[in-house]
């Protein structure tokens, strides 16, 4: 198969990162049928938008073939548990990446992003780019499992394990909004771990995020994203509100999953679960120290301008507790089971409810 090697697209900052042209798309890469895993779970729960999780994708070919295709130098094979995700060799270095596949009319519109945001060790950035005549093949850092998988598997971490990883997540999000980025979609499943031992997070995406036309203005209207982390804002009026504010409000949903085991708020009917973010109360166990509820109180609340911003998010005390600096990475620590049990409720739709 040729390449035609064109120059770089200036959006493109993170690397040197230029655009190899193949002469045809005759080896699709296997089933890729949407770009978000959760299109299906939050479809009829939220409105759909723009780039949002739940707006449509146009589907790429059928699969026609059973094992690794490839494409320019890299083999790739989607993986069986990340609908959206390929995974990637190059078989020249023998170095692993990911894969998404986007049609050409979309692609540039969806790394955009990448453009805008200067490197950061908490965000994954692009490593190459192969353009088909109707596919673009964007290949990225390869990660060891999200966060979410990670939670569920453990129920939850420990405040000092959780610590660690939640200020790498603040960082990222800071990050995007010096940048005036809006992330817009923050949930657990958007952070995945660079490393094996998984101390090291970074923002897996930046597909879903909005830039803002004037960085001091955050005035969103959107209506979309995960129903676990929506926050009562955008529920509740129809009017615009502030998007970093609503990112706020979802890390604090994440904070409080990855400290608890379970969601603040949650329910098998979707609006009954709507019901309970637009008032805001979720209660907190008794386990979590002072400082730990204190900054889950100060992120989930009802009135956006009462939340902590993200710069006031870092400067809390609740990081200054013992715990891993900025470049020291910690081993998983071990956790009995009994330690790790906690209140369960009777939902199994929790996987089709929240993302």
């Amino acid at each position: 198969m040729n390449l035609q090697w064109t120059c770089p697209v200036p959006c493109i900052r993170t690397r040197r990162v230029a655009h190899k042209r193949l002469d045809s798309d005759d080896q699709p890469p296997a089933k890729c049928a949407r770009l978000s895993a959760e299109a299906g779970e939050a479809q009829g729960l939220l409105g759909s938008s723009p780039g949002s999780p739940v707006s449509p994708v146009a589907n790429p070919l059928p699969a026609t073939h059973v094992g690794p295709s490839r494409i320019g130098p890299f083999l790739i094979l989607p993986l069986a548990d990340r609908e959206s995700v390929h995974s990637a060799m190059n078989t020249d270095t023998g170095e692993e990446l990911l894969c998404k596949v986007f049609d050409m009319g979309a692609y540039q519109e969806k790394i955009r992003p990448y453009g805008v945001l200067p490197p950061h060790r908490n965000v994954a950035s692009i490593r190459d780019i192969i353009l088909g005549e109707r596919k673009a093949y964007v290949f990225l850092d390869k990660d060891f499992g999200d966060m979410h998988t990670y939670i569920k598997s453990c129920r939850r971490l420990d405040e000092e394990r959780a610590c660690g990883l939640f200020l790498q997540v603040a960082r990222a999000v800071a990050h995007c909004h010096q940048a005036g980025i809006v992330l817009g979609d923050l949930k657990l499943r958007k952070f995945v771990f660079a490393d094996e031992r998984r101390t090291h997070v970074r923002l897996e995406t930046l597909e879903d995020c909005r830039i803002l036309e004037d960085p001091g203005n955050d005035s969103m209207s959107d209506t979309h994203g995960c129903p676990a982390y929506v926050s009562p804002e955008i529920l509740s009026s129809s009017a615009p509100y502030s998007g970093k504010m609503a990112d706020m409000w979802s890390l604090g949903v994440m904070l409080y999953t990855m400290l608890v085991g379970r969601y603040p708020f949650h329910d098998p009917d979707p609006a009954t679960l709507f019901s309970k973010i637009r008032r805001g109360q979720c209660c907190l166990p008794e386990g979590l120290s002072p400082k730990a509820k204190c900054l889950l109180q100060s992120l989930l609340r009802k009135e956006p301008s009462e939340r902590l911003t993200i710069a006031e998010l870092l400067a809390h005390p609740w990081f200054r507790q013992p715990a891993p600096s900025q470049e020291v990475v910690l081993a998983e620590q071990e956790v009995s089971s009994g330690e790790q049990t906690v209140p369960s409720f009777d939902i199994e739709e929790d996987d089709d409810l929240f993302c």
